[in-house]
């Protein structure tokens, strides 16, 4: 029986989502590739939602009390947690970063 998730996004993902479509579309001039972006990383994001606890957790060094899972989109990284809220599953999207960033120290 697959479980229904409610999909909640930090600012901090959305922050880091803006800046990231915004320095391809202005800095590097393709708008194309920033529309891209933003599909795949929607898309993605919705397609985790159906389970997303069936992808294996993040080793980190930090000690956490929810796991945060990954999902790759182009040259990005998506980090998200599952958590339980009044009896509701939900999948909080946590974090956007770039593969070649210091990501041990931002998660």
């Amino acid at each position: 029986m697959q479980d229904n998730y409610i999909l909640r996004y930090l600012p901090l993902f959305k922050q880091e989502l803006d800046l990231a479509v915004t320095y391809i579309a202005f800095q590097l001039n393709d708008i194309e590739a920033a529309n891209s972006l933003l599909d795949n990383v929607e898309k993605a994001i919705k397609n985790r939602l159906n389970n997303p606890e069936s992808y294996e957790p993040v080793k980190s060094k930090k000690d956490r009390k929810y796991p945060y899972y990954r999902i790759y989109v182009d040259n990005y990284i998506v980090y998200y947690i599952v958590i339980e809220e009044n009896n509701q599953k939900i999948m909080e999207v946590r974090r956007f970063l770039h593969t070649l960033q210091d990501r041990d120290n931002k998660i």
